[in-house]
């Protein structure tokens, strides 16, 4: 068991791109953890979807040894945590299970909307942060300026602040030595009764759920029988270990260390995050303070394109479901799409990861449905209901209100492009509440309803910023509007996957553009094809897609004028059965396309 005094646990804060995962590869190589030979790029992000995204999406935990400039040698336990804000819950639990934070900041770019989410995140864990400055080695780069910012910005002392380039090694040693000196050791007593604190879990085909934890009392040794304190459950400790990046056994964890347990665990679900873990006998009496359970915001549907999928779909879901507690998903019909799953995420890049990860781990051909958030319903009789799919939304006439969250948007932004991001967050019924400047940045906060942020608003911000902009945003709550449901009707059924709930002011704006992209997108047909927006029963727009003709008169040459008129006439009726009975094939790409609604 290490000595307490000589243990630090850290995490690194960064916005998305600044150079977190490269320095976390240059301090495991400094510290000789891994040979050069099993080196790689990105060594932490084990998914091929996040080093192909360049992002971090599961944080990752490794253990390294290293000796100090003073002769003695230090165990370091780095987390290697999300920068994105869908990821935050990622974020803030690792969090809790440290005691410091090194707050990376790109030299060339300077503080970024997640840079302070993630900072205010380790500021409310307690954290000790040490600013490091990245990327110096870039002609680009302004550390004085950027120090400037982050003092004025984040409001922490960073003249010290130690300047690095984690992509040639420059100034890795200062910062394995800030990381000894700067930042303070954990506190716990070997000799009280364990409490571990759960800090995440994943699923293992061969030794069923790993358990990452965080001893903070006591001690755990391999035999030992634990009981999870949120569900009561008891299960027997098969081994215990640390990552090195790889998985290393050990006899024991002590107090102050990170390390993982195998106990023959089924299912991660039995795993919450958060959660304390303790002895079957003589246990802690009292949980670690509360940690919140992830809830999602964003729900959508998933189908499969061919509908004989549907199996090996539920058990991609099943599969997903084991690794990531924070993914939800119930089964659900459409008349249009078959059969599916309803699934609620953490945020649209969630939502991108997941469904990416279905089709290319589980070869799945898959149809989105528009993502949508949870309403409140409050009905005449005084109930409540969540609605999470537009088509279930019960008679209007029973509806007392409806109310939608609403989230705190912060966006930074260059000057220059001001004008345009006040002007989005306007046409998207934004309150502003703060309008601050970090330099020659402007610093916008809106309050925003979640459900236009849900749409495409990211994708907006960045076309009309090109690209400048950063944007982090928090759920506040909900609150009352004038919301109406919004169904697409062709040729006069009902396509419940592209029901929306749209404000009353955006309804026909929004109905008609969705009408003219359809009009597009569907392919003509024998027959002549209405396609309507409507609100209850009251159409707010319509296309009609014509009828593709046959030349019927064709083979007639001269003669009677009455025979073509004949021919033209049965052609009328034949259509018009046609219509009464025929389908409307409406093509994967259209529904899809559909969905991305733009301007």
């Amino acid at each position: 068991m290490t000595d307490i005094s000589r243990i630090r646990n850290f995490s690194i804060v960064a916005h998305i791109d600044h150079g977190k995962s490269t320095l976390a590869d240059r301090l495991i190589q400094a510290t000789g953890t891994v040979s050069d030979r099993e080196m790689k790029e990105q060594l932490l992000d084990s998914m091929d979807i996040e080093r192909e995204r360049g992002i971090t999406i599961k944080a990752q935990t490794v253990r390294l040894e290293y000796r100090a400039k003073d002769g003695l040698d230090y165990v370091l336990n780095l987390i290697d945590t999300p920068g994105h804000v869908d990821f935050a819950y990622e974020v803030s639990r690792s969090m809790r299970a440290v005691e410091g934070s090194l707050l990376v900041v790109d030299a060339s770019q300077g503080v970024e909307a997640q840079t302070l989410a993630n900072v205010y995140q380790a500021i409310d864990a307690g954290h000790e942060i040490v600013p490091v400055l990245n990327k110096i080695d870039l002609p680009a780069a302004e550390p004085e300026r950027v120090i400037e910012q982050i003092e004025d910005v984040i409001g922490i002392e960073a003249g010290d602040a130690i300047r690095i380039s984690a992509k040639t090694g420059i100034g890795i040693g200062d910062v394995l030595e800030a990381i000894v000196t700067r930042l303070p050791h954990p506190h716990g007593r070997a000799d009280a009764p364990l409490k571990a604190m759960l800090v995440d879990s994943w699923y293992d085909a061969y030794l069923g759920v790993v358990v990452l934890v965080r001893i903070i009392d006591g001690k755990l040794r391999k035999g030992e029988r634990i009981r999870m304190m949120s569900t009561n459950a008891l299960y027997p400790v098969d081994r215990i270990g640390v990552f090195r990046p790889g998985m290393q056994v050990v006899e024991e964890l002590g107090p102050g260390e990170l390390g993982f347990l195998t106990a023959s665990i089924k299912q991660v679900r039995d795993t919450r995050v958060g959660d304390t873990i303790t002895h079957e006998r003589k246990g802690a009496v009292e949980p670690l303070p509360g940690f919140q359970p992830s809830i999602p915001v964003v729900f959508c549907g998933l189908f499969p394109v061919d509908a004989s999928d549907f199996e090996a779909l539920r058990d991609a879901i099943e599969k997903l479901q084991l690794n990531d507690a924070s993914f939800s998903a119930e089964m659900e019909t459409s008349a249009a799409l078959g059969f599916g799953f309803r699934c609620g995420f953490l945020g649209l890049l969630h939502l991108e990861v997941i469904r990416d990860r279905l089709e290319r781990e589980y070869n799945l051909d898959l149809i989105t449905t528009a993502p949508s958030v949870v309403y409140h319903i409050y009905k005449t009789d005084g109930a409540m209901l969540e609605l999470h799919n537009p088509a279930d939304m019960p008679d209007v006439v029973r509806i007392d209100h409806i109310e939608e969250p609403r989230i705190k948007a912060t966006i930074l932004v260059p000057d220059e492009f001001l004008g345009d991001v006040l002007k989005l967050c306007q046409d998207r019924r934004g309150v502003q509440l703060d309008l601050t400047y970090a330099g020659s940045r402007a610093m916008v906060v809106y309050d925003l309803p979640l459900n236009e942020v849900v749409f495409d608003f990211y994708d907006r911000l960045k076309s009309v910023t090109k690209g400048y902009a950063s944007f982090d945003y928090t759920v506040t709550g909900y609150q009352e509007d004038d919301l109406v449901k919004m169904q697409v009707l062709v040729n006069d059924e009902p396509v419940d996957a592209l029901s929306t709930m749209v404000h009353r002011a955006r309804a026909e704006a929004r109905g008609r553009a969705m009408v003219e992209k359809l009009k597009e997108l569907i392919p003509q047909h024998l027959f002549k094809i209405p396609i309507q927006a409507a609100i209850g029963g009251r159409i707010i727009a319509r296309e009609t897609i014509s009828a593709l003709r046959k030349d019927v008169t064709a083979k007639c040459y001269g003669g009677d004028a009455t025979r073509k008129r004949k021919l033209l006439e049965k052609q009328k009726a034949g259509k018009k059965k046609m219509r009464q009975f025929g389908r409307v094939d409406i093509p994967q790409e259209a529904f899809i396309n559909a969905l991305k609604m733009d301007g």
